[in-house]
């Protein structure tokens, strides 16, 4: 007698395989926050999620397309400051000014790219770093009828309060702010698993390759570019509703260095880098500064320790040990 042979179905065990690793990184992802929350200052803990949120944008360019961006805070700025003049000249929803910051950071961000985006490496860092100084000084000077210089922007209490979440408190702007970092953390997942994703981590491996096979290096670099600075803009617009505040100080060029430090200190290319990053960095900063009046300078020698080891960041580094263990877990358990 034959037996049929027994098909099984590949596709829907994958599929289940995947989303199973889909949801083990959101949680993930998730607890990385909620501990933050849990063990540290509501005030603290803002600031990780927006700094987290802002760091994902370069962590996606420098670890995916491998462009190390200096201009950061120039697309910080623009979202921020698009927020700021709709809060404090035209409306007071800061749901809306949110939705604005984001629109003027993608058209910035797309108009910029065209020519940025042509440039190679080293002076694609140099141009964005340029940027940053001409932003910075055009919101400082230029527009200081608009901007009211160094005085910033002030609008904490024109701001109304929004049903559901209010923005305007502490608590509530957190677990928004949290919500969005994690939709930000799962489309860039998303993206890594997609034909566009490795498209982009063609451009950065061997770009004559993929022109050749038809892809268009540029269009990959610019949609890439768009995304990350429009991740930017978000965290910018983010930062403004928090502080009901924005100043020129945001986007000084002393700081233009910090997303690109924080990406390096988490993991260049890692999912969690920037969470990490945003932890270890901001934890640091707060820490230190209380002790040590050149606490940068402690960050430096890690980052130097880091680059030397490997250049896997504390995520990177610390991802083996965990893989590892959770799979004797698993083992065990079975």
């Amino acid at each position: 007698m034959i037996r049929p042979k027994i098909r099984y179905d590949t596709t829907r065990k994958f599929s289940m395989m995947k989303i199973f690793r889909w949801w083990r990184g959101i949680l993930l992802a998730f607890f990385l926050i909620a501990v933050v929350r849990v063990l540290l200052p509501l005030p603290f803990a803002n600031e990780i999620v927006i700094f987290s949120i802002y760091t994902m944008g370069c962590n996606f360019l420098l670890g995916r397309v491998g462009f190390i961006s200096f201009g950061q805070p120039a697309y910080l700025a623009v979202g921020a400051y698009a927020s700021a003049f709709y809060l404090y000249y035209f409306g007071n929803n800061p749901y809306v000014g949110i939705l604005i910051g984001i629109a003027v950071g993608a058209v910035v961000s797309a108009i910029v790219g065209a020519f940025f985006v042509r440039l190679r490496s080293d002076y694609f860092a140099l141009v964005n770093l340029a940027l940053a100084v001409i932003v910075f000084y055009m919101m400082e000077k230029v527009l200081a009828r608009f901007t009211h210089g160094d005085n910033g922007l002030w609008f904490l209490t024109s701001m109304t309060s929004t049903p559901v979440l209010d923005l305007g408190r502490p608590s509530d702007f957190f677990i928004f702010s949290f919500l969005v970092a994690m939709a930000i953390w799962a489309f860039y997942k998303y993206l890594d698993d997609t034909i566009y994703g490795a498209c982009c981590m063609g451009t950065k491996i061997n770009e004559d390759k993929l022109t050749f096979i038809g892809y268009s290096n540029f269009r990959i670099r610019l949609v890439a570019f768009i995304i990350a600075n429009t991740t930017t803009a978000l965290a910018g617009s983010l930062y403004a509703v928090y502080l009901g505040f924005v100043s020129p100080a945001i986007t000084h060029p002393a700081r233009a260095a910090d997303p690109v430090v924080v990406t390096i200190l988490g993991g260049v290319g890692t999912l969690y880098g920037p969470i990490v990053g945003a932890i270890a960095y901001t934890g640091m900063k707060d820490l230190l500064s209380g002790f040590i009046a050149n606490w940068e300078l402690f960050i430096g020698v890690l980052l130097v320790v880091i680059m030397l080891a490997g250049e896997k960041g504390i995520w990177g580094t610390l991802e083996p040990f965990l893989k590892t263990a959770f799979s004797r877990k698993k083992a065990l358990a079975q």
